[in-house]
């Protein structure tokens, strides 16, 4: 096995503790446009889709326009709500820290917005900490594997090289579509046998061990 250049990291139930904002904010848009009320399992089921292939999977058959108002609407809340940005899960902040101290490259692949990334990113002064991101709205939505193959592409990586680390089996999908080692985490959006299905490393709940891994 290679050494381990770099890890990328999924944002929303991996490294930030957002999972449930994100599923309140889709009750709340769904409401506010006349549509059935996802339950907050449904809701948290597609957590790190694109905006618009979340909005198709939610409702199926909904149209543009109303998908457009959907999506804006949830937007809104969402921009709203995160004035603070959630918090990241124990020990995130330490082991990311630790891993750039080891000399590895970090990155992130993420259903966020470029524009979403960018906020949280500057509120918690984090705007250089990574060495390159790829947002939903700027390549394809998970489970593609574009967005790991432009990372790779721009950061010189190989595939033996590089770890995708996820909390949801779109993330573990993409890892293994591009080829890649993925690492998958327990306490976010989706349960520790559906992410088993798709041969992770490991499977943890503890954010800190992923440097056993590394």
């Amino acid at each position: 096995m290679a050494m381990t250049k770099l890890v990328i990291f999924d944002w929303d139930g991996t490294l930030c503790d957002s999972v449930a904002r994100i599923s309140s904010c889709i009750q709340l848009a769904a409401a506010e446009n006349q549509l059935s009320v996802p339950s907050r399992e449904s809701a948290t089921n597609i957590i790190g889709l694109g905006l618009p292939e979340a909005t198709n999977q939610l409702f199926p058959g909904i149209d543009e326009q109303k998908a457009a108002l959907f999506t804006a609407s949830y937007s809104a809340q969402f921009r709203a709500q995160d004035s603070a940005p959630c918090e990241f899960f124990d020990g995130v902040l330490e082991t990311l820290s630790q891993l750039r101290a080891q000399g590895c490259l970090l990155a992130v692949a993420t259903g966020k917005s470029r524009a979403g990334l960018d906020r949280v990113l500057s509120a918690m002064n984090m705007s250089t900490f990574f060495d390159g991101s790829r947002c939903a709205d700027e390549t394809l939505s998970k489970p593609n594997p574009l967005m790991i193959k432009e990372l790779l592409a721009e950061l010189l990586v190989s595939l033996d090289e590089a770890v995708m680390v996820g909390d949801t089996e779109f993330d573990l999908e993409m890892a293994q579509n591009a080829g890649i080692r993925s690492i998958a985490m327990t306490y976010g959006a989706h349960s520790k046998k559906r992410l088993a299905a798709f041969e992770p490393m490991a499977c943890l709940d503890n954010f800190k061990n992923i440097v056993n891994y590394l």
